[in-house]
Protein backbone atom coordinates (compact mmCIF):
# COMPACT_ATOMS: atom_id res chain seq x y z
CA UNK A 1 0.00 0.00 0.00
CA UNK A 2 1.24 3.69 -1.03
CA UNK A 3 1.12 5.74 2.58
CA UNK A 4 2.14 9.50 3.31
CA UNK A 5 3.16 10.64 6.64
CA UNK A 6 2.78 14.46 6.79
CA UNK A 7 3.92 16.60 8.69
CA UNK A 8 4.41 20.50 8.82
CA UNK A 9 8.25 21.00 9.78
CA UNK A 10 10.87 18.76 11.19
CA UNK A 11 12.06 19.87 14.76
CA UNK A 12 13.57 17.91 17.64
CA UNK A 13 10.02 17.71 18.85
CA UNK A 14 7.04 15.56 19.76
CA UNK A 15 4.55 15.72 16.95
CA UNK A 16 7.42 15.23 14.06
CA UNK A 17 9.42 12.35 16.41
CA UNK A 18 6.86 11.26 16.80
CA UNK A 19 5.72 11.20 13.22
CA UNK A 20 9.14 9.60 11.53
CA UNK A 21 8.69 6.77 13.99
CA UNK A 22 5.30 6.13 12.67
CA UNK A 23 6.96 6.36 9.21
CA UNK A 24 9.51 3.83 9.55
CA UNK A 25 6.61 1.61 11.18
CA UNK A 26 4.14 1.50 8.48
CA UNK A 27 7.56 0.74 6.29
CA UNK A 28 8.38 -2.16 8.21
CA UNK A 29 5.19 -3.37 7.36
CA UNK A 30 6.47 -3.88 3.60
CA UNK A 31 4.32 -0.56 2.91
CA UNK A 32 5.64 2.14 0.55
CA UNK A 33 6.03 4.84 2.67
CA UNK A 34 6.80 8.47 1.74
CA UNK A 35 7.14 11.03 4.80
CA UNK A 36 6.51 14.76 3.62
CA UNK A 37 8.00 17.49 5.66
CA UNK A 38 6.81 21.37 4.96
CA UNK A 39 10.01 22.48 6.48
CA UNK A 40 13.23 21.32 7.62
CA UNK A 41 15.11 23.31 9.79
CA UNK A 42 18.48 23.35 9.14
CA UNK A 43 19.35 23.79 12.53
CA UNK A 44 18.98 20.04 13.28
CA UNK A 45 20.15 16.55 11.24
CA UNK A 46 17.35 14.63 10.05
CA UNK A 47 17.82 11.15 11.25
CA UNK A 48 18.98 8.59 8.30
CA UNK A 49 15.68 6.95 7.34
CA UNK A 50 16.94 4.61 4.24
CA UNK A 51 13.62 2.61 4.62
CA UNK A 52 11.32 6.05 3.50
CA UNK A 53 11.30 8.69 1.08
CA UNK A 54 11.87 11.86 2.47
CA UNK A 55 9.53 14.71 0.42
CA UNK A 56 10.90 17.98 1.54
CA UNK A 57 8.07 21.25 0.49
CA UNK A 58 9.96 23.91 1.51
CA UNK A 59 7.17 25.21 3.02
CA UNK A 60 7.94 26.99 6.69
CA UNK A 61 3.90 26.77 7.09
CA UNK A 62 1.08 24.95 6.85
CA UNK A 63 -1.08 27.42 4.65
CA UNK A 64 2.21 27.37 2.40
CA UNK A 65 1.94 23.97 1.60
CA UNK A 66 -1.29 23.72 0.09
CA UNK A 67 -0.91 23.89 -3.44
CA UNK A 68 2.27 21.40 -2.77
CA UNK A 69 0.10 18.87 -1.87
CA UNK A 70 -2.78 19.82 -4.32
CA UNK A 71 0.14 18.45 -6.70
CA UNK A 72 1.17 15.45 -4.71
CA UNK A 73 -2.26 13.60 -4.72
CA UNK A 74 -2.39 14.36 -7.96
CA UNK A 75 0.64 12.71 -8.99
CA UNK A 76 1.75 10.44 -6.40
CA UNK A 77 -1.81 9.33 -5.58
CA UNK A 78 -1.11 7.59 -1.84
CA UNK A 79 -3.69 5.20 -0.90
CA UNK A 80 -3.62 6.69 2.65
CA UNK A 81 -2.56 9.60 4.25
CA UNK A 82 -1.55 10.36 8.31
CA UNK A 83 -1.60 14.03 9.16
CA UNK A 84 -0.74 15.34 12.08
CA UNK A 85 -1.73 18.81 13.80
CA UNK A 86 -4.85 20.99 13.43
CA UNK A 87 -3.48 23.40 11.15
CA UNK A 88 -2.22 20.84 8.77
CA UNK A 89 -4.98 18.04 9.08
CA UNK A 90 -7.30 21.23 7.48
CA UNK A 91 -4.85 22.13 4.56
CA UNK A 92 -4.57 18.12 3.83
CA UNK A 93 -8.07 18.05 3.50
CA UNK A 94 -8.67 20.74 1.25
CA UNK A 95 -5.95 19.63 -0.70
CA UNK A 96 -7.41 16.50 -1.36
CA UNK A 97 -10.30 17.72 -2.03
CA UNK A 98 -9.36 20.11 -4.74
CA UNK A 99 -7.10 17.28 -6.38
CA UNK A 100 -10.21 15.20 -6.48
CA UNK A 101 -7.74 12.58 -4.55
CA UNK A 102 -9.61 8.94 -3.40
CA UNK A 103 -7.12 8.00 -0.40
CA UNK A 104 -8.27 7.15 2.64
CA UNK A 105 -6.70 10.16 4.76
CA UNK A 106 -6.46 9.94 8.99
CA UNK A 107 -5.89 13.16 10.56
CA UNK A 108 -4.41 13.32 14.27
CA UNK A 109 -4.78 16.23 16.83
CA UNK A 110 -2.03 16.59 19.21
CA UNK A 111 -2.43 19.40 21.10
CA UNK A 112 -5.49 20.63 23.57
CA UNK A 113 -8.42 22.33 21.44
CA UNK A 114 -8.46 25.22 23.82
CA UNK A 115 -5.53 26.35 22.44
CA UNK A 116 -6.10 25.88 19.20
CA UNK A 117 -9.21 27.10 18.93
CA UNK A 118 -9.42 29.86 21.47
CA UNK A 119 -12.75 31.76 21.89
CA UNK A 120 -11.89 35.29 20.05
CA UNK A 121 -13.55 37.02 17.67
CA UNK A 122 -11.77 37.10 14.35
CA UNK A 123 -8.76 35.09 15.28
CA UNK A 124 -6.08 32.71 13.71
CA UNK A 125 -8.25 29.90 15.94
CA UNK A 126 -11.73 31.05 14.91
CA UNK A 127 -10.85 30.99 11.36
CA UNK A 128 -8.86 27.41 11.25
CA UNK A 129 -12.02 26.22 13.20
CA UNK A 130 -14.64 27.32 10.65
CA UNK A 131 -12.26 25.72 8.03
CA UNK A 132 -11.99 22.66 9.95
CA UNK A 133 -15.76 22.24 10.05
CA UNK A 134 -16.17 22.79 6.10
CA UNK A 135 -13.52 20.43 4.96
CA UNK A 136 -13.79 17.51 8.04
CA UNK A 137 -16.47 15.59 6.05
CA UNK A 138 -13.35 14.53 4.07
CA UNK A 139 -11.22 12.78 6.52
CA UNK A 140 -11.91 8.96 6.82
CA UNK A 141 -10.94 9.28 10.72
CA UNK A 142 -10.29 12.25 13.37
CA UNK A 143 -8.27 11.24 16.32
CA UNK A 144 -6.55 12.47 19.08
CA UNK A 145 -3.30 10.91 20.73
CA UNK A 146 -5.59 11.03 24.16
CA UNK A 147 -8.85 9.82 25.27
CA UNK A 148 -9.24 13.04 27.28
CA UNK A 149 -8.31 15.47 24.25
CA UNK A 150 -11.24 13.09 22.53
CA UNK A 151 -14.23 14.49 25.45
CA UNK A 152 -12.53 18.29 24.51
CA UNK A 153 -12.99 18.18 20.89
CA UNK A 154 -16.45 16.97 21.38
CA UNK A 155 -17.62 20.24 23.45
CA UNK A 156 -15.48 22.44 21.02
CA UNK A 157 -16.96 20.84 17.66
CA UNK A 158 -20.17 19.43 18.99
CA UNK A 159 -19.74 16.05 19.48
CA UNK A 160 -17.68 15.17 15.91
CA UNK A 161 -16.54 11.84 15.02
CA UNK A 162 -13.07 11.97 17.37
CA UNK A 163 -11.17 8.73 18.85
CA UNK A 164 -8.57 7.91 20.22
CA UNK A 165 -5.54 6.50 18.63
CA UNK A 166 -1.62 6.62 20.71
CA UNK A 167 1.57 7.23 19.59
CA UNK A 168 3.71 4.62 19.17
CA UNK A 169 6.58 5.03 21.69
CA UNK A 170 7.57 1.18 22.39
CA UNK A 171 9.41 0.51 18.93
CA UNK A 172 12.84 -1.75 18.49
CA UNK A 173 14.81 1.42 17.68
CA UNK A 174 13.86 2.84 20.82
CA UNK A 175 14.49 -0.18 22.64
CA UNK A 176 18.23 -0.17 20.95
CA UNK A 177 18.50 3.53 21.60
CA UNK A 178 18.00 3.43 25.55
CA UNK A 179 21.05 0.28 25.21
CA UNK A 180 23.32 3.08 24.49
CA UNK A 181 26.10 4.53 26.93
CA UNK A 182 25.42 7.67 28.77
CA UNK A 183 28.46 9.66 29.46
CA UNK A 184 26.75 12.13 31.67
CA UNK A 185 28.91 11.64 35.53
CA UNK A 186 26.04 12.59 37.47
CA UNK A 187 24.42 9.05 35.85
CA UNK A 188 27.50 6.83 37.20
CA UNK A 189 26.12 4.88 40.39
CA UNK A 190 27.79 7.04 43.36
CA UNK A 191 24.35 6.69 45.68
CA UNK A 192 23.17 10.52 45.09
CA UNK A 193 19.44 9.96 43.21
CA UNK A 194 19.45 11.44 39.81
CA UNK A 195 16.35 12.71 38.43
CA UNK A 196 15.60 13.88 34.85
CA UNK A 197 13.57 16.08 32.74
CA UNK A 198 13.19 16.73 29.26
CA UNK A 199 11.31 18.98 26.65
CA UNK A 200 11.39 22.40 25.18
CA UNK A 201 12.54 25.40 27.60
CA UNK A 202 9.50 26.92 27.21
CA UNK A 203 6.81 28.32 30.08
CA UNK A 204 3.98 25.70 29.34
CA UNK A 205 6.58 23.03 30.38
CA UNK A 206 7.02 23.79 34.03
CA UNK A 207 10.31 23.85 34.53
CA UNK A 208 10.37 27.10 36.75
CA UNK A 209 8.03 25.37 39.32
CA UNK A 210 10.28 22.34 39.02
CA UNK A 211 13.45 23.95 40.03
CA UNK A 212 11.28 25.08 42.89
CA UNK A 213 10.49 21.38 43.77
CA UNK A 214 14.03 20.81 43.61
CA UNK A 215 15.06 23.27 45.78
CA UNK A 216 12.46 21.85 48.46
CA UNK A 217 13.53 18.41 47.93
CA UNK A 218 17.44 19.61 48.72
CA UNK A 219 16.15 20.25 52.29
CA UNK A 220 15.77 16.65 52.87
CA UNK A 221 18.12 14.74 50.72
CA UNK A 222 20.63 14.96 48.04
CA UNK A 223 19.76 14.19 44.94
CA UNK A 224 20.36 15.95 41.43
CA UNK A 225 18.53 16.77 38.26
CA UNK A 226 19.31 17.21 34.84
CA UNK A 227 16.85 19.00 32.17
CA UNK A 228 16.85 17.93 28.97
CA UNK A 229 16.64 20.14 25.82
CA UNK A 230 16.88 23.71 24.63
CA UNK A 231 14.06 26.80 24.30
CA UNK A 232 13.42 30.22 24.93
CA UNK A 233 13.30 30.18 28.56
CA UNK A 234 16.37 28.86 29.02
CA UNK A 235 17.96 32.30 29.79
CA UNK A 236 15.47 32.48 32.76
CA UNK A 237 15.83 28.98 34.45
CA UNK A 238 19.80 29.67 34.10
CA UNK A 239 19.31 33.10 36.47
CA UNK A 240 17.23 30.99 38.71
CA UNK A 241 19.64 28.22 39.21
CA UNK A 242 22.18 30.98 40.12
CA UNK A 243 19.41 33.17 42.30
CA UNK A 244 18.65 29.86 44.40
CA UNK A 245 21.51 28.41 44.80
CA UNK A 246 21.34 25.32 42.73
CA UNK A 247 24.12 25.28 40.01
CA UNK A 248 25.80 22.24 42.25
CA UNK A 249 22.65 20.44 41.76
CA UNK A 250 21.03 21.28 38.81
CA UNK A 251 22.36 20.77 35.18
CA UNK A 252 20.55 22.15 31.64
CA UNK A 253 22.60 19.95 29.10
CA UNK A 254 20.96 21.23 26.39
CA UNK A 255 19.63 19.47 23.52
CA UNK A 256 20.06 15.79 24.03
CA UNK A 257 20.22 13.52 20.36
CA UNK A 258 19.63 10.19 22.14
CA UNK A 259 17.62 11.47 25.99
CA UNK A 260 16.52 7.31 25.92
CA UNK A 261 19.80 6.34 27.55
CA UNK A 262 19.77 9.11 30.03
CA UNK A 263 16.06 7.65 31.70
CA UNK A 264 17.67 4.48 31.19
CA UNK A 265 20.31 5.58 33.81
CA UNK A 266 18.14 7.86 35.74
CA UNK A 267 16.28 7.09 39.11
CA UNK A 268 13.23 8.99 38.22
CA UNK A 269 11.74 11.03 35.05
CA UNK A 270 9.90 14.38 36.21
CA UNK A 271 7.26 15.91 34.23
CA UNK A 272 6.39 19.57 35.04
CA UNK A 273 4.18 20.79 32.43
CA UNK A 274 1.40 22.91 32.43
CA UNK A 275 -0.33 21.62 29.43
CA UNK A 276 0.22 18.88 27.14
CA UNK A 277 -1.59 16.71 24.63
CA UNK A 278 -0.04 12.78 25.48
CA UNK A 279 3.78 13.62 26.89
CA UNK A 280 5.66 11.02 25.16
CA UNK A 281 8.89 11.50 27.31
CA UNK A 282 6.95 10.60 30.10
CA UNK A 283 6.06 7.13 27.89
CA UNK A 284 9.55 6.45 26.95
CA UNK A 285 11.18 7.31 30.64
CA UNK A 286 8.19 4.38 31.53
CA UNK A 287 9.57 2.47 28.62
CA UNK A 288 13.25 3.01 29.87
CA UNK A 289 12.35 1.74 33.47
CA UNK A 290 12.41 5.36 35.04
CA UNK A 291 9.92 6.11 37.88
CA UNK A 292 7.94 8.62 36.40
CA UNK A 293 6.67 12.00 38.93
CA UNK A 294 4.09 13.79 36.75
CA UNK A 295 1.88 16.95 36.96
CA UNK A 296 -1.93 16.33 36.43
CA UNK A 297 -1.94 18.47 33.71
CA UNK A 298 -4.82 18.51 31.12
CA UNK A 299 -3.86 16.28 28.90
CA UNK A 300 -2.39 12.66 29.19
CA UNK A 301 -0.48 12.66 32.47
CA UNK A 302 -3.32 10.78 34.44
CA UNK A 303 -4.64 8.70 31.45
CA UNK A 304 -1.16 7.46 31.23
CA UNK A 305 0.09 7.03 34.16
CA UNK A 306 -3.91 5.47 34.99
CA UNK A 307 -4.35 7.75 37.90
CA UNK A 308 -1.61 6.85 39.95
CA UNK A 309 -1.88 3.33 39.35
CA UNK A 310 2.04 3.59 37.09
CA UNK A 311 3.69 6.58 38.37
CA UNK A 312 3.17 10.11 40.80
CA UNK A 313 0.72 12.59 40.49
CA UNK A 314 1.01 16.32 41.54
CA UNK A 315 -1.17 19.21 41.01
CA UNK A 316 0.16 21.73 38.30
CA UNK A 317 2.17 24.28 39.79
CA UNK A 318 2.30 22.87 43.24
CA UNK A 319 6.53 22.81 44.21
CA UNK A 320 5.74 21.43 47.51
CA UNK A 321 3.48 18.51 45.98
CA UNK A 322 5.93 17.99 43.42
CA UNK A 323 8.75 17.63 46.27
CA UNK A 324 7.13 15.14 48.30
CA UNK A 325 6.52 13.40 45.31
CA UNK A 326 9.92 13.18 43.62
CA UNK A 327 10.95 12.13 47.60
CA UNK A 328 8.45 8.88 47.08
CA UNK A 329 9.39 7.98 43.99
CA UNK A 330 12.97 8.13 45.29
CA UNK A 331 12.05 5.62 47.84
CA UNK A 332 9.72 3.44 46.15
CA UNK A 333 10.43 3.14 42.66
CA UNK A 334 7.45 1.65 40.48
CA UNK A 335 8.60 -1.81 39.51
CA UNK A 336 9.83 -2.53 36.22
CA UNK A 337 6.91 -5.20 35.68
CA UNK A 338 4.15 -2.49 36.22
CA UNK A 339 6.33 0.04 34.37
CA UNK A 340 6.10 -3.12 31.28
CA UNK A 341 2.37 -3.08 31.84
CA UNK A 342 1.62 0.80 31.42
CA UNK A 343 3.51 0.78 28.02
CA UNK A 344 1.92 -1.76 26.07
CA UNK A 345 -0.80 0.18 24.32
CA UNK A 346 2.06 2.50 22.95
CA UNK A 347 3.79 -0.34 21.30
CA UNK A 348 4.55 -0.58 17.63
CA UNK A 349 1.94 -3.16 16.60
CA UNK A 350 -0.90 -2.27 18.79
CA UNK A 351 -1.05 1.45 17.36
CA UNK A 352 -0.75 0.62 13.60
CA UNK A 353 -3.56 -2.03 14.23
CA UNK A 354 -5.24 0.80 16.09
CA UNK A 355 -4.96 3.46 13.29
CA UNK A 356 -5.81 0.95 9.98
CA UNK A 357 -8.60 -0.47 12.04
CA UNK A 358 -10.60 3.19 12.38
CA UNK A 359 -9.59 3.44 8.93
CA UNK A 360 -11.76 0.73 8.14
CA UNK A 361 -9.00 -1.22 6.32
CA UNK A 362 -9.36 -4.62 6.55
CA UNK A 363 -6.55 -7.66 7.24
CA UNK A 364 -6.28 -8.30 3.76
CA UNK A 365 -4.98 -4.97 3.23
CA UNK A 366 -2.42 -5.32 5.96
CA UNK A 367 -0.81 -8.06 4.77
CA UNK A 368 -1.33 -7.84 1.21
CA UNK A 369 -0.32 -3.95 1.07
CA UNK A 370 -3.68 -2.98 -0.72
CA UNK A 371 -6.07 -0.58 -0.36
CA UNK A 372 -9.91 -1.81 0.25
Amino acid sequence: MKIAVITPNFTIAGVPLAQVRFARALANRGHEVELVIGYIDPGYTFPDTPEINIRHLGKRNARGMLLPLVSYFRKSRPDVVFSAEDQLNAFVLLAAILAGSKAKISCSSRVTPYDTYPKRFFSKGTVLKQLMKAVMWRADALTCVSKDMVEQYKIVFNNPPHVAVYNIVDDASSRQRMLEPVDEPWLQDDGVPTLVAAGRLAPWKGFDSLLMAMKELLKTRRARLLILGDGPSRAELEKMLVDHGLQQAVKLPGYVANPLKYYRNADVFVLSSRVEGLPNVLIEAMLCGCTPVSTDCPTGPREVLQAGKYGYLVPVDDPLAMAVAMAKAIDTPIAAVRLAEAVEPFAEAAVIDRHFEVLGLSAHSLSAGVAT
